[in-house]
Parts: structure tokens; sequence; C-alpha cells
């Protein structure tokens, strides 16, 4: 099978494969992981590409396209024995719009939405959310020009060729026919994700069934954190604008649609837990702009990396003391220990010696904000226990501090890989990009930093985007033109153009930024097509 595959540099550790066609893309996908390459870390498939993310110091990205081109695509992915019957009450609220734009009836068009099978292509937007190829071919209508800021869990919707149901509560620009009760995503189930890819679906209306449906709760929550019996424990007195658990990060988990996640200052956690003589992993809290504070029950050893802020000591007794940041500082019974508001950076990371005791989820313990999945984020009143440490656990030497925490009184600037779609913008806007200060405004979380700019970034090809992959550090530009850098909790998928991504050596820096900082971005040597 002939094929015009392009290879387009997404950023130090990532590319983007684009083929002709869906089909190409699933025979593809399936050679990758009937045979999978070394150094290749996740595959994340959409529309027409693959999002390939792999380890330089493994497999370059000029061997990566070699070994890919070298893929027949003649192969089919490998459809699992499962038939899935999803019940829809077809009472969307643009039913009528959509069999108007096919020139049919409301009837006709759920005659034909439920007239054959699906397959499941890829995963991506949300846990749980699957792209379902297939149907009848006159089925497709573009996005609602104007997304809805909520659409409900279970809601079925069409967008282009492919139909949909929405695993829980979320914006979209999906056009909705319909509503089911069967719960996409489920954390009681072993496998979450009720839908995987190459499971067959079919549609059936509800109001043919004799039997009405029960309406099923969308399991979201996660597991409450372990109690470890005789350790010490931290009383949380006031937890501050945002305290979660992060870790190393969910990985793997691309097939359900569910991104990594985890600290968005990878360094940070890891010399956090190397100074308490934790594995560099281990789950610690993270803590945003300070006004965090704990009393410490039995006898424990902390650090605290990351933003730089006062920390403080309150003995039992009364008496009180500045904490050294970067440092393994040693708690007894009744200290409290206070984070204050940084004067650079945003994130601190806490950890303790053996570990918290939290109950991980798919694997983790990160947080993550956008896909709800793991624990819930730590409120005053709360109880940390923490796990017992075996005799003879190494605390470790003392870790250097950056020199260089963003602040809002200087300007940040970020190494850029240009790409994947640095095309689909006018050279003037590309210059724009690079060449203007962009404000962090308010609106910025884990999601990701949402810039403004003087001058927004013109798109020189005004086309709908298909949905494709997203990796950390993606800089999105939506209509508007003014740009979002997607950080540790962005979607799988996206639908606007990625103009450029933050250097993947900058991505820690990024996420310490606070909100009203001024970001320049730098350009790195010409990333575009990968040349063999």
């Amino acid at each position: 099978m002939t094929t015009s595959m392009r290879f387009l540099r997404v950023n130090l550790n990532a590319v983007l494969v684009e083929l002709d066609d869906l089909a190409q893309t699933l025979a593809l996908l399936a050679s990758l992981r009937a045979e999978p390459l070394a150094g290749i870390d996740e595959l994340v498939p959409a529309a027409r590409t693959i999002l390939i993310t792999f380890r330089p110091a493994v497999l370059s990205a000029a061997a990566l396209a070699h070994a890919v081109r070298q893929r027949t695509l003649d192969a089919r992915g490998t459809r699992a024995d499962k038939r899935i019957e999803i019940p829809v009450r077809y009472d969307g609220e643009d039913i009528a719009e959509v069999a108007g734009l096919l020139g049919i009836t409301p009837d006709e068009l759920v005659r034909r939405h439920t007239g054959s099978d699906y397959t499941v292509a890829f995963t991506g937007f949300a846990p749980g959310f699957a792209y379902l190829s297939g149907g009848h071919p006159s089925l497709n209508v573009p996005r609602r020009a104007v997304p809805r800021t909520r659409i409900p869990a279970g809601a079925v919707g069409l967008a282009g060729s492919f139909s949909g149901v929405y695993p829980q509560a979320s914006p979209g620009g999906w056009q909705i026919i319909g509503v089911t009760d069967t719960p996409m995503w489920d954390l009681s189930r072993e496998t979450p994700a009720l839908l995987q890819p190459g499971d067959a679906v079919r549609f059936v209306d509800a109001s043919s069934l004799k039997v009405a449906l029960p309406v099923v709760a969308q399991a979201v929550a996660a597991p409450a954190p372990a109690t470890v019996e005789g350790g010490s424990a931290f009383e949380v007195r006031t937890a501050g604008l945002q305290a979660l658990w992060q870790d190393g990060g969910r990985h793997g988990q691309a097939r359900q649609g569910v991104s990594a996640s985890g600290a968005m200052d990878q360094r940070s956690l890891q010399a956090a837990n190397r100074l308490v003589g934790n594995a560099s992993d281990v789950a610690c809290l993270e803590l945003a702009y300070g006004g965090f504070q704990f009393v410490c029950r039995g006898n424990a050893v902390i650090a605290v990396t990351g933003a730089d802020g006062p920390l403080t000591l309150t003995r039992a007794d009364g008496a009180q003391w500045p904490l050294p940041r970067y440092q393994p500082v040693a708690l007894a019974d009744g200290d409290t220990v206070t984070v204050g508001e940084p004067v650079a950076g945003i994130r601190s990371y806490l950890s303790v010696r053996g570990g918290f005791a939290v109950a991980p989820v798919l694997g983790s313990c990160a947080t993550d904000t956008l896909a709800r999945i793991g624990p819930p984020a730590v409120v005053a009143g709360d109880v940390l226990p923490v796990r017992s440490v075996a005799i003879g656990a190494v605390v470790g030497a003392t870790e250097v501090p950056p020199i260089d925490l963003p602040t809002v009184q200087e300007e940040v600037v970020l190494d850029i890989v240009l790409g994947p779609r640095t095309d689909w913008f006018t050279a003037d806007a590309v210059e724009r990009l690079c060449s203007q200060p962009w404000s962090v405004t308010p609106q910025s979380n884990r999601v990701g930093i949402r810039l403004n700019g003087e001058q927004p970034l013109v798109r020189a090809n005004t086309a709908e985007l298909p949905s494709e992959g997203t990796a950390h550090g993606s800089i999105q530009v939506p209509p508007s033109g003014q740009p979002v850098l997607f950080l540790a909790d962005h979607p799988l998928t996206g639908g606007y153009p990625v103009i450029a991504s933050v250097a993947t050596h900058h991505l820690d820096r990024a996420g310490q930024i606070p909100v009203n900082a001024r970001v320049r971005f730098q350009p790195m040597a010409s990333h575009g097509a990968i040349e063999l």
C-alpha cells in the first residue's frame, strides 16, 4: 500500500506521524503494537495521525522515522471479540438541527444511527471518550460553531464522520442527538473504560426496548487514602489554594483516553523524595501558592522543594524559627509547619520519609484535575497517614535549588520547538509568537497556561483540523488567536492546530510560572518535517 507518510516534529521527545486516512492510521497502530520499537513510550492515535512519544537516549527521531517507514500498512487492527450495545434516548438538543443539515427527518436520523455497527477507532479528549468510526456514510456533520460550556455525562454526539459518548460532564462542540445511561467510565470496573480500540459498538433506540433503563451514576471517585496502624500522621490545619497528590504520573493509559498527569515540576518532586530517602517518583503533596499548614503527630522527616518562599516551624511550646528548603528536616510530635506564599515559582513539593499512605488509581497517585482521576484534593481537617520506614532507610544529601524560578517581575523565557502545525499560520503569526511577550491570565491552571498577547496569532489555513494527539508542552491556538500552553493535565487529543511546543527541558520551569507573569518564546533550531 502506498502512502504519503509524513513525520512532523512535536518536541524533542515526540513526533507526529501523518497518514492518508483512518484505515492507514489503524494499520500502523496495529503494527507498532504487535511489534513495538524499543524506546517508544506512548502511542496516541487519532483520525489521520499517531503521536509517538519516545526516549531520545534510546531512539533518535530520525531512527524512529526510518523504522516506522519500513512498516507495511496492509494489516488491520485486531478487533476484540466483543460487541457492545448502547441504548440511547434520542432526544438530544441538536437532533432536529442535525436532521435538517442532512435533509432528513429526526426519525430517519435515528434509523441511520442505529442501523449498523461502529468500531472504536481511538480514544482521547477525556477518559473513556471513544471516537467511533463506521456507521451510515451520510452521518457526517461539522462540530458546533460555538462549543457548549457543559455537556452532560452520557450525551451521544456526532462530529465529522465520528460518533461518541461523553463519559462525564464537560465542555464540548459535538452535535448532541441523544443520551445514554450506560457508564462509559467507571473506576469500579477492572478496566474503567467501557469502550476499547477495536470493539464493535451498536446504538439501540431505547424507546424500542420493553424494559425501562435504570439511571446509572457515572463513577469517577477515587478510593480513600489508606490508613497505617501505629505510624505517624499529619493533621492539615489549612490547605491553601490547592493541595494535590502528585507523583511521576499515570503513564501507559492512552488506550483508555487517559494522559499521564503527575507533578508539574518533576525535578522538584524527585529532589523532595531523594532528600528523605524515598524512590524518586513517590507521591508528594503539590502545594500551589503556599498557605498550607499541618501539625505532625509522631516523629517524621520531611523536605520541601520547588517554589522559593517562607517555611516556618512552630514547636508545641510556641517557639518558632524558619526552616530551610531543599534539606531534610526532622519533626517531633506536635511540631507545626507552615508553607508561606512563594516569592518565586508557585508550586512547592512536600515529601515525608517513608511516603504518604495514599491509594493509587490506575497505578498512580497523581490527581488529574481535567480527567477527575486520582485521590481527592487535600483539605483542612484531613489526617494524612505516613507509611512506616524500614530500619536502614537512607536520608539523602542536600539538593541544590533552582536559581531561575519564574517571577512576575522578570520576563520568563521558554525554549520552543516549532511544529507540528506551524504551516497552518501566517509567517507574521509565527514571527509574532516569538517576538511579542505573552501575559499569563488568571484562567491558567494545571490543564494549561492561557496566554494573552497584544496581537493574536492569525491562521493561514482556516480548515477544521481533524482531532490529533497533544503532548505536554503543546502550544495550541484556538480561534481567538490567543495561545494555550498545555501542561500536565492536558487532554490527550485536541482539535485546534499546535503551532509549537515548549522544549522538554523547560517543562518544569513552565509549571512554576505565576499568574500575571510575562512569557517570551525562544525558538530552537528549525524543526519541521523530519527528513531521512
